[in-house]
């Protein structure tokens, strides 16, 4: 898909194993934008350690992807 499709928000992303069950573990990183001014509409988990993240374009120049702002949480030390 493309990401001209993404309409709202990222909210509380959290990426999992396939049938993991409870909490995160540290490391299991969680994305959130839905604030005002928050912009990342898609997470890809790619590996471990490589994420591709999706930026909503701009509200009024859907052209143009100028600016991000989004929460990581739930990283550990070193990550």
């Amino acid at each position: 898909g493309s990401d001209d499709t993404i309409a709202g928000n990222v909210s509380k992303y959290i990426v999992l194993p396939a049938a993991y069950s409870g909490q995160p573990k540290k490391g299991r990183l969680i994305f959130d934008a839905c604030f005002e001014s928050g912009n990342l509409g898609r997470v890809d988990h790619v590996s471990e350690f490589e994420y591709d993240l999706f930026i909503r374009p701009d509200t009024c120049n859907p052209r143009f992807r100028v600016w991000f702002n989004f929460t990581v949480e739930n990283v550990k030390e070193s990550q």
